[in-house]
């Protein structure tokens, strides 16, 4: 059997629990801003490629780049247009349906 002596779980000084967090607040905005955009992105790809509409698909497409780099810009990581912005995507696609 191994020998089981006092575990050692950091031999630097200091504690970066801080760091740690910034990390997954980071991770968790970047899912979320990431997962919205790609939500808003094929939202208007279905506009464009089901119905024909190439314009209100450009214009979602470049709304959805936009709306991301605000969201992932913003402090607390809640991308508020990019919800927005998926309202209004699929409202259209339910208008020109």
């Amino acid at each position: 059997m191994a020998d089981h002596g006092v575990t050692e779980y950091a031999k630097a000084d200091g504690n970066d629990y801080a760091e740690h967090r910034g990390t997954y607040h980071f991770f968790t905005k970047l899912t979320l801003v990431g997962t919205m955009s790609l939500v808003c992105f094929m939202v208007a790809f279905a506009i464009g490629g089901a119905n024909g509409h190439w314009g209100l698909f450009t214009v979602g497409t470049l709304a959805s780049v936009a709306a991301c780099a605000i969201g992932l810009a913003s402090q607390d990581g809640k991308p508020k247009l990019l919800f927005g912005l998926l309202g209004v995507l699929v409202l259209a696609l339910i208008i020109t349906s």
